[in-house]
């Protein structure tokens, strides 16, 4: 048993001894086996579940989930300890600094005028930063695992700075227009799938740009979609009764759903 102090309340230095504990000699088998790319779906799944508990408003649930969080930057932060390449200090030392840095209108003597400036400057120093030299490298730079409407999204507002967009939101979805039309010449296309699946992709492309034309979260604008679609699919079994839906035509089908989305637009 490891000789380590209970106590009321534990501070940000006692859970980085307690994750230090767990994995090295004498902690927990599983933890000593696990490396980054062994929790790399961990961290995403905490960071999705903190992201659901800031959407609920709940303040618990912010508080656990922050603390999952927190557990899986320490646990990444201890595997390289080991390596003597850095800790958790330089981790902190490496935000401190990007912050004060791109902050110069507070940590030095940048005057601005508001928050849009704020935001240029903040580009063009992580421009600076991360030796970007032409606009292409700042799109290359958004990560490739970023849910691909935020990515979509991402590299549409980095092109867009440099002028490169529709004049106008009119303009944006008339490109979804004729995207449209180019999935609907694949499907009869007799050269195979694979042009519909290109044109498929520049369809979702054409649409998060509206999104974004619009001010509006293209991934949040999908989830919404999404649970609409749950809603009303099951309005729609519940209407089916006893009866299997495979067991139900297609045609009638049709009619479930209308009357499944007519009742939730009456409510």
């Amino acid at each position: 048993m490891v000789d380590f102090p209970q106590k009321d309340r534990y501070t940000l230095e006692d859970f980085r001894e307690i994750i230090h504990i767990l994995r090295h000699e004498g902690g927990c088998p599983w933890d000593q086996e696990q490396t980054h790319q062994s929790i790399r779906r961990d961290l995403l799944e905490e960071c999705c579940e903190l992201a659901e508990a800031i959407d609920q408003e709940s303040l618990p649930g912010m508080e656990e989930e922050l603390g999952d969080v927190l557990l899986q930057v320490v646990f990444h932060a201890d595997i390289e300890a080991d390596a003597d390449h850095f800790d958790l200090d330089d981790v902190a030392d490496c935000a401190a600094k990007k912050m004060i840095f791109r902050h110069p209108h507070v940590f030095g003597e940048t005057a601005v005028s508001g928050t849009g400036e704020v935001l240029q400057n903040w580009d063009a120093l992580k421009r600076q930063e991360k030796h970007q030299t032409t606009y292409t490298d700042t799109l290359c730079a958004v990560a490739r695992t970023l849910p691909a409407l935020w990515r979509a999204e991402k590299v549409q507002k980095k092109a867009a700075k440099a002028g490169f967009q529709w004049a106008c939101l009119e303009e944006a979805v008339g490109k979804v227009t004729e995207e449209a039309r180019e999935v609907q010449a694949a499907v009869t296309d007799r050269e195979g799938r694979e042009r519909l699946a290109e044109e498929l992709g520049d369809l979702l492309f054409a649409a998060v740009n509206v999104a974004r034309y619009a001010g509006e979260d293209p991934e949040a604008l999908l989830h919404a979609a999404t649970e609409k679609f749950i809603r009303r699919f099951a309005a729609l079994e519940q209407s089916a009764g006893d009866v299997d839906l495979q067991d139900i035509s297609s045609a009638e089908l049709v009619k479930l759903w209308n009357k499944a989305k007519e009742g939730e637009k009456r409510k």
